[in-house]
């Protein structure tokens, strides 16, 4: 390999690196936008096979230092061995390296690679398209999507009109207009400048536009985070302490009327537990409350096992979780390895999902969408709910990943969900952070981690819909194909072959 390749692999290898410090916690949204661009330099004049290296290298890089906590996952509370660990975190890090290799892969065989044609239109519209495509195939994942980054900067405004791809789409054209004022024609600087300008400028205004509007009274809430330690969480000697530390909790919360304990918080199925829970809820109907609650449950049509969230109640109401997590809560796998998955002490019994299209939750006068753990990262699975439902419920156990980056990753994703619908947020977590979003996506109220906590406050529900919520991906999906379709020379329909 020639001295140039082996530095653009370098370069491409620590401007994927990174791109996570552009995430949470670190906030540095900035970092996005220069790091993409530092890619479409790399792609420059690149054959396919070459971009492709190039795409994976990035990719590898930027996915392995933003989502190595799966390891923490695997392997602290799996618990499997750590070569194991390693091994299923390197080869999710490698699958979702193939999407950004796959990107400049086709980039370099069917369209314009190098100008600003490359950087402002077909780099950000193929970026847009392979993200969507990685957040629905194979069950998806669009954990680290480049909208993600921007929380906490104007281009959050094109949330509520297009969701996180659309604010994908913005800061993918930043690169390619901080590229184009490096390297572009003289005459092209001046377009770049306008672009980007108009860009953050038209975030900022459509941050300031109000598509939902405030219903009734407010709400009060509480969000009760119990922290009980996941390696302690399923011991026996653990089952009647954390009843107890969940019902001084809850009685802490007094005066609230809204009280959400996390996912799977009660370490019983249902039916175990079913005279605790009533003395809860009798608790909860003398002061004015209503309890939402994660919980296992057996499935009525089957003894398998259910992720859900029950309103007590008579009768309690249940959402059921319906989009799991391969290899977490089922195993899409031959028996053989089911057997060899239990003999290392790694789950391997299905969860049963729950119907799609399940109803938002009539409770505390307010018709709330559910969605539990992992589930907030698929933002065009819950438009279902809307514009009927008035506040989001999230409920999640980021035990599971220590005190790594993930939690606060994950609470940024919730604050797109929030933007995207124009809707509150409560999400209460096992272990932080717990969180009150408002429908802009701000933090309102935020628990500590690692602590028992209830974190208290008023929110107030919300009408309407969004652009996002009336639309979902399709505005923008179809977006970035006509700007492929724009830049698609005839003349690259041959048959070429690798280089």
């Amino acid at each position: 390999m020639h001295l140039v390749p082996k530095l653009k692999l370098l370069l491409m290898l620590a401007a994927g690196g990174l791109l996570p410090f552009s995430y949470a916690p670190f906030g540095l949204f900035w970092v996005a936008p220069i790091s993409f661009a530092a890619l479409m330099v790399a792609w420059r004049g690149a054959t396919p096979g070459s971009a492709f290296r190039l795409g994976f290298a990035f990719g590898a890089a930027s996915f392995l230092g933003g989502i190595h906590w799966v390891y923490v996952s695997i392997h602290d509370f799996g618990p499997a061995h750590a070569a194991l660990a390693a091994f299923l975190t390197i080869s999710l890090v490698a699958v979702l390296a193939l999407f950004v290799a796959i990107t400049g892969w086709l980039a370099a065989r069917w369209f314009t690679i190098d100008g600003p044609r490359a950087w402002l239109g077909v780099f950000p519209a193929l970026w847009v398209l392979t993200e969507w495509w990685r957040g629905w195939f194979l069950s998806g994942l669009g954990w680290l999507a480049a909208g993600y980054s921007q929380t906490d900067s104007w281009l959050m405004g094109y949330a509520a009109l297009g969701g996180v791809h659309l604010m994908s789409w913005a800061v993918l054209v930043t690169a390619g207009a901080l590229v184009t004022l490096s390297l572009g024609p003289t005459h092209m600087r001046g377009v770049a400048i306008v672009v980007m300008l108009s860009l953050w400028i038209g975030g900022y205004l459509a941050g300031g536009v109000r598509w939902t509007q405030p219903k009734g009274t407010l709400l009060t809430v509480a969000l009760v985070q119990g922290a009980v330690p996941q390696e302690l969480k399923w011991q026996p000697s653990q089952f009647v302490p954390t009843l107890d530390l969940y019902r001084d909790l809850t009685y802490q919360s007094e005066g609230s009327q809204l009280i959400v304990w996390p996912e799977a918080a009660i370490p019983a199925l249902y039916g175990r537990v079913v005279d605790f829970l009533a003395e809860i809820e009798r608790w909860a109907e003398q002061h004015g409350s209503t309890v939402l609650l994660g919980i296992l449950r057996n499935s009525p049509e089957s003894q398998s096992a259910q992720n859900a969230l029950v309103a007590l109640g008579d009768p309690p109401m249940f959402y059921v979780k319906r989009h799991l997590v391969p290899y977490g809560e089922y195993f899409p796998v031959p028996g053989f390895v089911r057997g060899w998955l239990k003999s290392m002490s790694l789950p391997y019994r299905d969860v049963v999902p729950g119907a799609p299209g399940q109803p938002p939750l009539d409770v505390a006068g307010e018709k709330i969408a559910v969605t539990i753990c992992y589930e907030d990262v698929f933002g065009a699975e819950q438009l279902h709910y809307f514009p009927e439902a008035t506040l989001l419920v999230n409920v999640s156990n980021d035990a599971w990943f220590g005190d790594t980056i993930a939690p606060h990753q994950h609470l940024q994703i919730s604050r797109v969900r929030a933007a995207e619908v124009g809707r509150y947020v409560l999400r209460a977590t096992n272990t932080g952070v717990s969180a009150i979003i408002d429908p802009y996506g701000r933090v309102v109220a935020r628990s500590p981690q690692f602590e028992p906590h209830v974190l208290k406050g008023a929110v107030q529900g919300f009408t309407g819909a969004t652009p996002y919520a009336r639309w979902g991906n399709y505005a923008v999906i179809i977006g970035a194909l006509l700007v492929l379709l724009l830049h698609l020379p005839v003349t690259k329909f041959t048959i070429r072959p690798w280089t």
